[in-house]
Formats: structure tokens, sequence, C-alpha cells
């Protein structure tokens, strides 16, 4: 249901600050990094083409929360999504912790392109059309290069259920953490990405 949600604003593209992992240290040129994804993802195609998430990637589960919004908002997701977080801060997660078959968002972009919803109660179009909300990201299973994101944008499914909405392009498939911060407010979780 929430998927067909109204776009308002236009996006525009910033690279998203990401917590480099152990071994990543340096910043790459963007060539190098496209040369270093693709590597990447030669090293866990296998893994990543599987339904199964690795015993490695702790990926959040609807069994993680018991968590149902506040009224007006739907107390039920999507079919196979469930709600996750606070009345501060929530979004939707797929019941097996999985993202599969994200787009790439041209033909000749290597990356796989996700669409992160966000609701928190009390939040406003009208008074804040420019959400300060901010994502923030690491790969888990492997070093990666910088994600990419748009800035964050709003719309609504009904006039009285605004929500939050971040494109994401993820460098390569495999275990990402994510952070969702908007003002005092931070809520984590962890999705396997997956062919």
């Amino acid at each position: 249901m929430f998927m067909k949600m109204i776009l308002i604003a236009i996006f525009g593209t910033v690279v998203v600050p990401c917590t480099a992992s152990p071994q990543q240290t340096k910043r790459q040129p963007q060539a190098e990094q496209r040369a270093t994804a693709a590597k990447q993802q030669g090293t866990t195609h296998e893994a990543a083409k599987s339904h199964d998430v690795p015993e490695t990637c702790p990926v959040t589960k609807s069994s993680d929360s018991s968590f149902v919004p506040p009224s007006p908002y739907p107390t039920k997701p999507s079919k196979g999504s469930f709600w996750f977080g606070t009345d501060h801060l929530w979004t939707a997660l797929p019941v097996d912790g999985t993202w599969r078959g994200l787009p790439h968002y041209t033909p000749s972009d290597p990356t796989f392109r996700q669409k992160l919803f966000w609701w928190r109660q009390g939040y406003e179009l009208r008074t804040e059309p420019q959400p300060k909300l901010t994502v923030t990201c690491r790969r888990l299973d492997s070093a990666a290069p910088p994600l990419i994101a748009d800035r964050a944008s709003n719309g609504w499914v009904q006039r009285d259920q605004p929500f939050m909405v971040i494109g994401i392009n993820f460098p390569t498939l495999g275990c990402w953490e994510m952070k969702g911060h908007y003002r005092d407010d931070e809520l984590n979780f962890v999705v396997w990405v997956a062919r």
C-alpha cells in the first residue's frame, strides 16, 4: 500500500557519509571505486545471489520488533514487510532481512538502488519541506566504496501520514548496516543486499 506513494520533491544527488570498514582507510578515485566494487561483487557474488542470508550477517528481523505506528498511520505495512523503530523514527523492513533485485539507477550504473521511507510522529511537510534526515552506512562483511544517496525529500499516502524518503545507491551487494538520523533520534538496522 505505502509503496504507491506520491513523491513531492525532486531529488538531488549527494554523497552520504559512510563509516569505513577497517580495511578501507583512504578515498579512491571514482574509476578505482567502480573497479573495486566490481571485484568485491565477484567475491560475494555467489553468496549475494543466494536467497539465504549468511549467518555472519545479523539482519534485522521481524522478531526484533513489536513496534506499531501511532494513529493515523497504518498498523501494518505492505505484505512481506514489518515496521521497525519507535514513534520518533521508524521504517518498513523486509521480513526476511533481504533486499533482492534492486535496480541500477541507470543502465551504465554499477550500483544497486533502493528508496528508504521513514516516518516520525509529528513530522510536518509544511514546516519542514527538506527533512533533516540523514543516513549513514557501513558494509559489515567487506570493505566498500562510499554509498551515494539523494537528499532527503518527502511525500504522503494520505495527507495526515507524511513520510521522509532517501534514495540510496549501494556500491556493492552484501551485508549493510544502515543508520537513520533525524534531529536527536537514530534508528539502526542491518539488511542483506542480494541479486
